[in-house]
């Protein structure tokens, strides 16, 4: 079956963020039918913290969800193919609810949600989809009864709760996307993971040469972010060769080393873990390196 690049790449990142909440299956096989939805996601029973951390992304995902990215806006004929794949998920929810002697009630239903990098006036005119005053500009839900919402992801606020929806964005608003990754704290949680995404993007459109996937802003955006998770992979290869290294000099010279002060070598930075390779030729106790940590851990 035959897939554009960006619905591919796209796909990737949102199962890479969604993962560790619930289930995900791409390119999930409607039953009986021979159509297939983007995304499928399935929150577990009890939503973590991690939710929190996916920002607008986290709130659209607090119920069965199906995702459907567009890198260009949709069309009237793809929001209605979009809908009648609702319409057949929410079929098949409902029968196997009844097999199982159950009842789904409305808000049990899934939702569908259209991750559209831009739309055009006249298709959300044509929907009928309106802005709702509790949930951000740029969201348009579609009549109350079709379950759906279209997201344009080029009118949604610049803020780091749109943050990564806004990756999945296209020219001027995924270049401004990936700039702000860039300038996350270095311990953010998710700045390293996003990172490697938009790493392996950047391989994938030089390998394919894909052809309007990105415009050159964009792309010089997504070779700094692949320079900077290649970067942030050699340190921290070079860290933990350091760590190791350390902690074999440390156990030969002063013996073995408790849990708490493992820990606490571990988390010294590559200057300290050089400084503690040099400092522990002159150890001949356990007493010297707890000296040391007190004064430099």
């Amino acid at each position: 079956m035959a897939q554009n690049p960006f619905d591919q790449l796209s796909k990737q990142y949102l199962e890479e963020l969604l993962a560790p909440l619930g289930s995900v299956k791409r390119q999930y096989e409607i039953p009986g039918e021979s159509k297939f939805v983007d995304l499928w996601f399935v929150p577990t029973a009890t939503l973590t913290a991690q939710a929190t951390d996916l920002g607008t992304l986290g709130r659209i995902t607090q119920t069965m969800v199906l995702l459907e990215p567009f890198r260009n806006a949709p069309t009237r004929y793809e929001v209605r193919t979009c809908l009648l794949k609702l319409i057949w998920i929410q079929e098949d929810e409902r029968r196997k609810a009844e097999q199982l002697g159950q009842k789904l009630k409305e808000t049990d239903l899934p939702q569908l949600w259209i991750l559209a990098a831009t739309v055009t006036k006249p298709v959300i005119g044509a929907f009928k989809g309106e802005v709702r005053e509790d949930w951000l500009p740029g969201i348009y839900f579609l009549g109350e009864g079709l379950k759906t919402a279209i997201v344009a992801i080029d009118q949604l606020p610049e803020t780091e709760e749109t943050l990564l929806l806004r990756i999945l964005g296209r020219d001027r608003t995924q270049e401004r996307a990936i700039q702000e990754v860039l300038a996350l704290p270095l311990e953010h949680p998710k700045r390293n993971g996003i990172l490697r995404l938009l790493a392996s993007w950047k391989v994938k459109i030089e390998i394919d040469e894909i052809l309007d996937f990105t415009n050159r802003e964009s792309m010089m955006a997504l070779s700094e972010a692949f320079l900077q998770w290649e970067q942030q992979t050699q340190e921290k290869s070079r860290q933990e060769e350091a760590r190791s290294l350390i902690l074999r000099l440390l156990t030969r010279r002063v013996g073995g080393l408790s849990e708490p002060m493992r820990s606490q070598i571990e988390q010294l930075s590559v200057p300290q873990l050089e400084a503690l390779g040099e400092a522990l030729l002159d150890f001949s106790s356990m007493a010297d390196l707890e000296n040391w940590l007190g004064e430099n851990g």
